[in-house]
């Protein structure tokens, strides 16, 4: 059975698309099988450079086909921030809790009207011979002033789906990985998978 390595190191990014990507005839692996591969810098401008950063060097490092994706919240009234910087909004160590409530700091007073905002996911499918497939996914919103859910991670407690009547959080598993950014762009990189007849996952 072929084999793709998940390039990160994210237990919940890790279990996230482990299941959305469970009809492909693959095993996975992730970077916490490979603990001699050390922080894989983001330095891109962009979604696009940084998911197609981290997986040609994972797929160089391994010699596997490596999945990587850069995704991060886009909030209108802050510009597009915090962007390619979701991860580290509030410096370093990543802390998703100090993200959470440095993006609620610099919205206080926004009214709701204007607290949109969107996911972005772009997934970028690396092959050892340099091959490769990319995809985007967004998935709308709006950022509540308090946190709600348990599920999920990074911003999802404060990503208010209106048509749900729940934050990100709240979303049974099996719901978000249909109506997710990842899951928006997963299903434009099944067709490309399958447009190009190149490999048998599907």
């Amino acid at each position: 059975m072929e084999q793709i390595v998940i390039a990160s190191k994210n237990q919940g990014k890790i279990k996230e698309f482990s299941s959305m990507l469970s009809e492909l005839k693959v095993s996975f692996l992730s970077l916490l099988d490979f603990p001699e591969i050390g922080e894989i810098p983001e330095e891109g401008a962009t979604f696009e450079e940084n998911a197609l950063q981290k997986a040609s060097l994972v797929a160089k490092l391994t010699g596997l086909p490596a999945l990587a994706d850069d995704s991060g919240l886009v909030v209108d009234a802050l510009g597009g921030r915090p962007g390619v910087y979701s991860a580290r909004y509030a410096g370093e160590p990543k802390d998703d809790f100090k993200n959470i409530q440095k993006l609620l700091q610099e919205l206080k007073g926004v009214p709701a009207a204007k607290r949109t905002a969107r996911f972005v996911a772009v997934l970028c499918l690396y092959f050892p011979d340099g091959h490769r497939v990319m995809a985007r996914g967004e998935c709308s919103g709006i950022i509540l002033n308090e946190l709600r859910g348990k599920g999920g991670f990074g911003y999802d407690p404060v990503f208010y789906l209106p048509e749900y009547g729940k934050t990100m959080a709240e979303l049974p598993l099996e719901v978000k990985n249909k109506i997710s950014h990842r899951a928006r762009a997963l299903v434009e990189l099944f067709q490309k998978i399958k447009e190009a007849k190149r490999w048998n996952f599907l």
